[in-house]
Parts: structure tokens; C-alpha cells; sequence
């Protein structure tokens, strides 16, 4: 039986994405996005805001179209859809630091960054069908260039 293991996010990009050509004819396209969960203490009445930051990959193969790279700009409000998973590294200082990751395989932009989109624009709902297509050959690589690297 098949299982599925999906997250869906809504929020803010917190910076520009960037691309970052690997080996073996893959792209990624990284970019930071901020999910906000706004409530009243109980006990004091103040309101509070958690901030939790996911680092947003979308894989690509080497000469695809990254026009959507026009779109993922700081401000910008996403709803993302993904694989999510948790990696750690040590720090300088020792300490090991856990991220949330989210492999991206649909992006729905919202509201962009300082302009509006055409009507005719198809980034109101992006299927990335070179992740769809290609996550397993991506993976593969990925997975090679992780095992090189530790």
C-alpha cells in the first residue's frame, strides 16, 4: 500500500531564492519562508507570535525553465506543497542545530512581492513537473552527492 507524506505551508519568503547548480545536471532553488502562529496568553491577555522558518528546495534538471525564480522573492506570500524533513548539523560552536527542510513540488504564489501577476500569468498555481517527473533521479543525486560530502 502506497503512503503519502505531504506537508502544506502558507507564508512569507523571507529572502530572495538562489540557485545552486550540483552535480550531475541537477538545480536547486532554495528560499527561506516564515509561517507565523499568532494567539492570546491565557494567563497575561498579551498577543504572541511564533516565527518558524522552512528552508524551501524546488529541484530542477540543469537548462529547465527557472522563470519561477522571477517569482520567489522576499515578501512574496507562498503556499507551498512538499515533502518535509528534519536534517541537523554541528555548529562552530559544537552544538548541534536541527532545520526543517521541505522538498517542494507545488508552489501557489498568493500575493506577490511588491507587484501583481497577469491574469494570463501561470504561476497562480505551479506544478513543478520536472520535480514530479524526476524526484527519483534527482534523489539518486542527492543522495550521492550527501554521501560524498559525509
Amino acid at each position: 500500500m502506497a503512503t503519502i507524506f505531504e506537508t502544506r505551508l502558507i507564508g512569507n519568503i523571507g529572502k530572495d531564492a538562489t540557485l545552486k547548480t550540483m552535480e550531475k545536471g541537477v538545480v536547486a532553488l532554495n528560499f527561506p519562508v516564515a509561517h507565523n502562529k499568532n494567539w492570546k496568553d491565557k494567563r497575561t491577555g498579551e498577543q504572541k507570535t511564533k516565527t518558524t522558518w522552512v528552508n524551501c528546495t524546488i529541484w530542477k534538471r540543469e537548462g529547465a525553465n527557472m522563470r519561477i525564480l522571477d517569482f520567489l522573492k522576499k515578501g512574496t506570500l507562498v503556499e507551498i506543497t512538499g515533502s518535509p524533513f528534519a536534517k541537523g548539523y554541528l555548529q562552530d560552536d559544537k552544538s548541534i542545530k536541527t532545520e526543517i527542510r521541505l522538498n517542494v513540488s507545488r508552489t501557489n504564489i498568493l500575493r506577490p512581492s511588491g507587484g501583481s501577476l497577469r491574469k494570463d500569468d501561470d504561476f497562480f498555481e505551479y506544478e513543478d513537473d520536472d520535480y514530479n517527473n524526476d524526484v527519483s533521479e534527482s534523489s539518486r543525486a542527492l543522495e550521492e552527492l550527501e554521501q560524498d560530502l559525509f
